[in-house]
């Protein structure tokens, strides 16, 4: 969908940016912000003092769209002056309810989103830049600030899967590409702007090249190309279908620059549901999918999307799930209570589980989540592993050493205390985890004594970490 929908015109010298959902959503927010700041648009952190702010909608599930009306109408409420512009799926999906939505300047479908830049330029009163080239606009980047060391890179759009359950078909289309050299030239301007880690995100990332003539192997001969630059520190994936593990792919984590994390979405352990949800792999098969990938990268750390309540689940599909993620070794489960999404074809079927019962097995699984995190957590203490620090919180001890946050290789989130600035730093850290008894880790030793060794073990480029289950 093409169509923008505009309610009043609106001048914009300090603009926010913000997004709900995926980091597709937000990569698109970052390309979107390096652009405007290159042609000289000021952006601002703060909602509180925007003259427009630009939010990237999620149309995953119901909550996510009532998010966004929420934000719309604080912000209405509290800076009615403020032109608010709504992009994303659910302003694709359903944009004249957005449109009547008070304080809203436009709705911008993922189908023009390309010329929101130029949109927001012209009522900047400046001169539109859509003369320049992708190349051009792929090198306008922001530069790293504090809690943004990371730099999600959108190489694909659009899914061809289809599953019954899903309107991102609906709202993003099918899938397409980005051009291979636009992808490097971004990478290039990341690492010279500062950044340590890039992470490639997309609706369907495996399917990357197949509608440029790559094949299957797309995917694997961009993280080659990116890594044979040399110049990027870390590299990351995001959320990848289980069916696109190919060898190819596989033997990548051979390079310690790939990071051993995957995020896998499963959505359900049980075979009848994933036939009903047109979602490819058997149970059997995902197991080889996951035992071959676990064979590549020993340590892998491995992720998934959980969607309890699919229609026509019974306890006997739920308890296959549960049985599945302990049997698989997931750490991270992402788990929703199914929504259903107009337009797909799962809100029509019959059997449709109480939203009650959704509810409680959803809370079921995070609870199996928290259990599968913990365990990878003490799985971990006492090993030494490279950490991206990101970030210092507000917190400073009496000693003056402030809360630093970092993420190790495998995506566990690590804090630590030092007085030293730690930010945009890959370091060696010692990881701890705190368990049951405040301030003892694993192996019962005192974690606040080993907190302050923090700032003096840096001198050796060595931290103790302690591992957030948060």
């Amino acid at each position: 969908m093409s169509t923008v929908v505009e309610v009043a015109s609106a001048t914009a010298p300090q603009v926010h940016l913000r997004a709900l959902g995926c980091r597709l959503n937000q990569a698109e927010m970052d390309a979107l912000g390096g652009r405007l700041m290159a042609e000289g648009v000021a952006l601002t952190a703060a909602a509180g003092q925007a003259d427009m702010i630009v939010l990237n909608t999620c149309a995953v599930t119901a909550e996510a769209a009532r998010d966004a009306r929420r934000l719309v109408r604080r912000w209405q409420r509290t800076r009615p002056e403020t032109a608010i512009v709504l992009t994303g799926c659910q302003a694709t999906l359903t944009p004249e309810a957005l449109a009547a939505l008070p304080g809203v300047a436009a709705v911008v479908g993922n189908g023009a989103k390309d010329g929101l830049a130029d949109w927001i330029l012209e009522r900047a009163g400046r001169p539109a830049a859509g003369g320049r080239s992708a190349t051009a606009m792929a090198a306008a980047v922001l530069p790293p600030a504090p809690g943004r060391t990371r730099a999600f890179v959108a190489v694909q759009d659009g899914c061809d899967q289809g599953c019954a359950f899903c309107a991102t078909t609906v709202a993003r289309g099918a899938a397409r590409s980005r051009h291979r050299a636009d992808i490097l030239t971004q990478i290039g301007a990341l690492v010279t702007a500062g950044y340590q880690e890039a992470v490639l995100t997309g609706v369907q990332l495996g399917a990357y090249g197949k509608d440029l003539g790559f094949g299957g192997d797309g995917l694997a001969g961009l993280i080659r190309d990116i890594l044979d630059g040399g110049r990027l520190p870390r590299l990351r994936l995001s959320s990848l279908e289980p069916w696109d593990l190919r060898p190819s792919l596989s033997a990548l984590w051979a390079d310690d620059r790939l990071m051993p994390q995957l995020h896998l979405p499963i959505q359900t352990g049980s075979d009848a549901l994933r036939r009903r949800m047109a979602r490819r792999g058997r149970v059997d098969t995902l197991r080889r999918w996951v035992a071959a990938a676990r064979m590549a990268a020993p340590g892998l750390a491995l992720g998934t999307d959980l969607i309890a309540g699919l229609p026509g689940e019974t306890d006997a599909d739920h308890g296959a799930t549960i049985s599945l993620m302990r049997e698989l070794g997931f750490c991270r489960l992402h788990v929703f209570p199914y929504s259903p999404r107009e337009g797909t074809a799962a809100a029509a079927m019959a059997d449709q589980v109480p939203e009650a019962r959704r509810r409680e097995r959803a809370a079921e699984l995070s609870a199996l989540g928290r259990e599968l995190a913990r365990e990878h957590a003490a799985g971990l203490a006492g090993q030494q592993r490279p950490v991206l620090w990101e970030a210092p919180g507000a917190e400073v001890d009496p000693a003056g050493r402030r809360r630093w946050s970092g993420l190790a290789a495998d995506g566990t989130r690590v804090n630590t205390w030092s007085a030293t600035d730690l930010w945009n730093r890959i370091l060696p850290t010692r990881l701890a985890w705190v368990d049951d008894v405040p301030g003892r880790d694993a192996f019962g030793a005192d974690v606040s004594g080993a907190r302050a060794l923090g700032m003096d073990l840096l001198e050796t480029d060595r931290l103790v970490g302690v591992i957030d289950l948060a």
